[in-house]
């Protein structure tokens, strides 16, 4: 008799012996909602590839606006990447090695951003670094510096919506290293930083990574503090996401075709992470 059919005899239920059931079998009211819920996340991305204008992408994807804007996207999330680097990874270490009053505040400032709509925080970001903003003002009449509708501007509004996703995940990944091989590496002579410099890092360079690729796909994404920041002039400012919101107005084709480019992008970003978040070998 197959053991899923055998029936035990302790422990029983109300005096009934208790039936193993097979440890594959998935109850039907969480199956249901599993399977809407997928249809509700793939169906979207499949009605793009239908309806994509196939014969005519090549003519869509040679206009003069497609490719300066993939271009300035590119580069300004790279861009942007590099300053969540240079200013998140620090933080990140802040966040998890060291013991301050107003952490847990400075922590949850750090999270703001990504709950926060985009269009607010381009707003925000008008109000501190515009002309007439906190810092904006003395940037300009100290150094003549002016970031709104810029491509500067580009690189800050991302910047600032996909640096969370960074320090989050350097933070987590400095977390759980174990931070005894600091603790001999300062028994040893190292100072505190020299320790983060040639042991930590090494530790959390998986981490560090993962959330590069993450805040660059984020900013590569970004819409609403940009379009409110930036502004959306063509061969500036004007990035992937919004030449697609630019084209849907007048040629839904040529949006399509732009969103299908990010799609891809998409895609290729999640095969870089090497199965990190969809179960693959690492």
């Amino acid at each position: 008799m197959p053991a899923d059919d055998v029936i035990s005899s302790a422990p029983t239920r109300r005096g009934r012996p208790w039936r193993r059931r097979r440890a594959g079998a998935v109850p039907v009211a969480l199956l249901l909602p599993a399977v809407v819920g997928l249809a509700f996340l793939v169906l979207p991305l499949v009605g793009l590839l239908v309806r994509a204008p196939w014969s005519g992408m090549g003519s869509v994807l040679g206009d003069g606006t497609v490719w300066p804007a993939l271009r300035l996207s590119l580069i300004t999330a790279t861009a942007a990447t590099a300053v969540s680097l240079v200013l998140g990874v620090p933080m990140a270490w802040l966040l998890a090695r060291t013991e301050f009053p107003g952490r847990s505040l400075l922590r949850t400032l750090v999270t703001v951003p990504l709950v926060m709509p985009p269009v607010v925080g381009g707003v925000a970001l008008l109000l501190v670094f515009g002309r007439n903003g906190l810092v904006g003002r003395w940037l300009d009449s100290a150094f003549g510096i002016t970031l709104p509708f810029t491509t500067a501007g580009v690189v800050v509004a991302e910047a600032f919506v996909a640096m969370p996703f960074l320090v989050l995940s350097v933070e987590g990944a400095l977390r759980g290293a174990d931070s005894r091989y600091e603790e001999a590496a300062a028994t040893l002579g190292a100072s505190r930083f020299t320790a983060f410099r040639r042991v930590t890092l090494p530790l959390v360079a998986p981490g560090i990574a993962a959330g590069s690729v993450l805040a660059w796909a984020r900013a590569l994404g970004e819409f609403g503090a940009t379009i409110t920041f930036a502004g959306n002039f063509p061969g500036t400012t004007q990035t992937m996401p919004l030449a697609v919101y630019l084209a849907l107005q007048d040629d839904p084709a040529t949006a399509i075709a732009l969103s299908l480019v990010l799609l891809v992008v998409s895609v290729l970003v999640l095969v870089g992470l090497r199965g990190r978040w969809t179960g693959g070998p690492a």
